[in-house]
């Protein structure tokens, strides 16, 4: 159905037909051009980190990395099971297992002190997954990975903007990656980075990114790689994206105080943000107090036209992941009441208010106000 209020519209600055149309008329329309050289350089210097790789989507930047860093056949990688599935399918790419660890239940993210518990020598890695905007708590991560020798990749494709103090995640880990989807905070369409300040990773991601090419001889490959290069008329609507990048950023903290205010009372509960941590709220998402109540509030919202989306279901639950003598409590818990708001930069002030006059109504003819309604 057509949604009056969709769950997410990607926000053009007006210059990414100009810039697209440009490739065209240059010929430049594959995986050569001015524009992907631009666009890595804009993203890295605007994250503050030294390399950046673009590639085709957020998840071949996560096998590319994995790959980069060695991790193969045999190795654990430590994934939380509350993400979406891309995590853990690049694991199972390179022929490592995925190690899914519980959601602590304030802030969704990875629960470091169950990741610890199961570290075997077996594993090579952490990834921790920034989920729906939230950082990780990355200080611990590092400690955790010092401690017992582990890379750590960043899963940054819910997270542009995020910081923890004045730092920006994707500077933290070894390697770490982004998502340019359509629905992501800037967008390229199909795309995805992987940053890194180490150069001989960045030159392996290089190679790998682009079928495993030798330097210095034409036509020459002396490793497997893939074809995860991106394109350059991607790169062009990316080097457009970039000049709003802080604007869409603000934006989205605005839309989310706008929810917060006009939900409160309501028995459901706004995506908390941990002291300390910038919250870039790719999505706003929303807790309802009782699992019960999820389906019912959707569907209400359906019928006014407002598009919503449940939280990702922990991996763990999956039939080709299943994990049968694990416990994820917490993370079975959130995925059983959550959802995700329309969250697009273009929403108003009175758009979020008439979303939110919906659920409040919803509430009012279930008998289920607390409060001050």
């Amino acid at each position: 159905m057509a949604y009056i209020y969709p769950v997410y519209r990607p926000h053009f600055t007006g210059h990414e037909k100009d810039l697209v149309v440009d490739c065209i008329e240059s010929t430049w329309i594959s995986s050569k051009g001015k524009y992907i050289g631009e666009f890595e350089t804009r993203f890295a210097e605007w994250l503050g980190i030294q390399q950046a790789l673009s590639v085709t989507n957020g998840t071949a930047a996560l096998h590319v990395a994995l790959e980069a860093l060695g991790i193969g056949e045999g190795d654990e990688v430590l994934v939380p099971t509350l993400t979406y599935i891309a995590s853990a399918n690049a694991i199972t790419y390179c022929g490592a297992k995925a190690v899914f660890v519980d959601s602590e239940p304030d802030f969704w993210q990875m629960d470091l002190a169950q990741a610890e518990s199961k570290i075997t020598p077996r594993t090579k890695a952490i990834m921790p997954v920034h989920l729906y905007g939230h950082a990780c708590d990355m200080e611990a991560v590092s400690r955790l990975a010092s401690d017992h020798n582990l890379a750590v990749i960043e899963d940054c494709a819910e997270a542009i903007g995020t910081r923890i103090g004045n730092r920006l995640v994707g500077t933290w880990g070894d390697v770490s990656t982004f998502s340019f989807f359509g629905n992501k905070t800037i967008t390229t369409g199909e795309g995805g980075m992987v940053v890194t300040n180490d150069p001989v990773l960045a030159d392996t991601v290089a190679r790998l990114k682009g079928q495993g090419l030798a330097a210095g001889r034409e036509y020459w490959h002396d490793l497997v790689g893939f074809n995860y290069r991106m394109t350059n008329i991607c790169a062009a609507i990316g080097c457009a994206q970039m000049s709003e990048i802080d604007s869409l950023i603000e934006k989205k903290q605005q839309i989310a105080r706008w929810y917060g205010e006009a939900l409160e009372g309501l028995p459901i509960q706004i995506h908390r943000t941990k002291p300390g941590t910038f919250h870039s709220y790719w999505m706003v998402s929303v807790l309802t107090d009782d699992p019960i109540e999820r389906d019912p509030l959707r569907e209400t919202l359906r019928n006014a036209g407002i598009e919503t989306r449940p939280l990702f279901y922990p991996i763990h639950q999956m039939e080709m992941y299943v994990d049968a003598g694990g416990s994820y409590p917490v993370a079975d818990n959130l995925a059983s009441r959550g959802i995700n708001l329309p969250s697009y930069p273009d929403l108003s002030r009175d758009d979020v208010e008439t979303i939110c006059a919906e659920v409040r109504g919803h509430f009012k003819s279930n008998n289920l106000q607390r409060g001050n309604l």
